[in-house]
């Protein structure tokens, strides 16, 4: 009988065979390589990657049961190299006392800097532990290469609405381990908005009921009712890790949105943003940059929307200004798309960092002194306005060396319809004055 409930619920209620893991049905059904793994017991070295409260810790503390191996558990929030070498010498007793294999689990082990990821490498290799790694992180660019070479990478998914309620059922019917006062009842309702809430984590959920059982048992309740869930849940948020891969792939989706001209998507992962606690002032600057990057010159507007809507927000702060970045985020997946500023600036932009410090032609440069003058400076310089239409046709104002040279590139879409046109007039002018100076 299990009676310690003076632990949290979701450490009691963490599961310790396959058949009560709740998720994951991806990497956990049978015929799936992890699952047979765990099943025949046949070790390797893996890192499981996905956002809090979907299983790693659990997963991989089943992993080393199924296997009768020792189960070694350091945090890299807290530990360092000293903590891995005496993991180490844990590792090597169990394999010669006791001839029994060491699952090494090291949860936010993309906490750990380089040379403490290193420090894995030779015991991986000479098989002295199997490496398990927890993270939220994106592998790719918090591990190194060397430990991700050695170590099958698996992606745990948040858990769905359906896997949560069903975490929810097991907790109120699980007489040992589950809620004490088995008793105590919740709505459907109630379920589902203590699943959405949780928002995919079920260490999460656990807390928050637990949390609510406790208030109902205060009040006198058997029942957790509607005003001790909104009590407790109203400190809920969204899964937003700042400058982490939950950050960067919704500002990607955001961005990509817009540039794809869908507003209701643009508005859903702008909203998603601000949930979650995102800078308004970052979200303001990135917007103004799509303005330039995916509108530019076919809609000029969309700029100076988008600035106006940063000084919105700026001066009304939060949540009114909120309103002006959304007005904005709107009006750009609306607008007419071109990337040809973007694109002409790139280019440009490597010319000049490969091209050197190409000198000014001497008609374009300013002759304010006699020497400057005598040196050719400004020298059958053609002023614009004294030309027809304000434009001296045949003249270049690139570096000799790079007469001709074009990065913009206008679209078939909104105003550089009509920048084109005019372009291709200029040009016609610069055709015709080249044949008058070649007669």
């Amino acid at each position: 009988m299990f009676d310690d409930f003076s632990k949290p619920l979701a450490d009691r209620m963490r599961p310790v065979v396959l058949d009560d893991y709740i998720g994951q049905k991806h990497i956990l059904n049978p015929g799936k390589p992890l699952y047979e793994a765990v099943c025949s017991g046949r070790l390797h070295s893996m890192i499981f990657w996905g956002p809090p409260g979907t299983g790693k810790t659990t997963l991989a503390r089943m992993i080393a049961k199924h296997s009768d191996a020792e189960f070694i558990s350091i945090s890299a929030v807290l530990a360092g190299v000293k903590d891995i070498r005496s993991a180490v010498v844990e590792a090597k007793k169990a394999q010669l006392q006791h001839n029994k294999q060491t699952v090494l689990f090291v949860d936010e082990v993309h906490r750990f800097n380089k040379s403490q990821q290193d420090a894995f490498l030779p015991h991986v290799e000479d098989g002295t532990f199997y490496f398990i790694g927890a993270t939220t992180e994106n592998p790719s660019f918090a591990l190194n290469n060397a430990l991700l070479s050695r170590a099958r990478v698996y992606v745990l998914n948040a858990l769905t609405q359906d896997d949560l309620i069903e975490v929810i059922n097991k907790a109120l019917m699980d007489k040992e381990k589950g809620i004490a006062n088995s008793k105590i009842k919740i709505s459907e309702a109630l379920k589902q908005q203590f699943a959405s809430t949780a928002d995919g984590d079920a260490r999460r959920l656990l807390n928050l009921l637990e949390i609510s059982v406790e208030l109902a048992t205060a009040k006198g309740s058997d029942e957790i009712t509607e005003d001790i869930a909104t009590e407790v849940l109203s400190g809920g948020f969204r899964r937003f890790d700042n400058q982490g891969e939950e950050f960067y792939n919704q500002i990607s989706a955001l961005h990509k949105s817009v540039r794809g001209s869908s507003p209701d998507a643009s508005l859903y992962w702008l909203c998603r943003m601000i949930d979650g606690g995102c800078d308004l002032a970052y979200l303001a600057r990135r917007i103004v940059r799509m303005a330039s990057e995916d509108i530019g010159n076919a809609d000029p507007r969309a700029l100076e929307i988008t600035i106006n809507a940063w000084e919105a927000q700026e001066r009304l702060g939060s949540p009114e200004g909120e309103l002006a970045l959304a007005q904005a985020v709107i009006y750009l997946a609306c607008a007419p798309k071109s990337n040809a500023v973007y694109m002409a600036y790139n280019q440009a932009m490597s010319d000049v960092r490969q091209g050197g410090s190409v000198g000014v032609p001497n008609h374009l440069r300013n002759a304010p002194t006699k020497l400057m003058k005598s040196l050719g400076y400004k020298k059958e310089y053609r002023y614009a306005h004294n030309e027809p239409e304000a434009y001296a046709a045949g003249e270049n104002y690139f570096p000799d060396e790079m007469a001709g040279t074009r990065y913009y590139h206008p679209v078939p879409r909104g105003l550089e319809i009509k920048i084109s046109q005019k372009l291709q007039h200029l040009k016609a002018l610069d055709d015709a004055e080249f044949l008058r100076n070649k007669r």
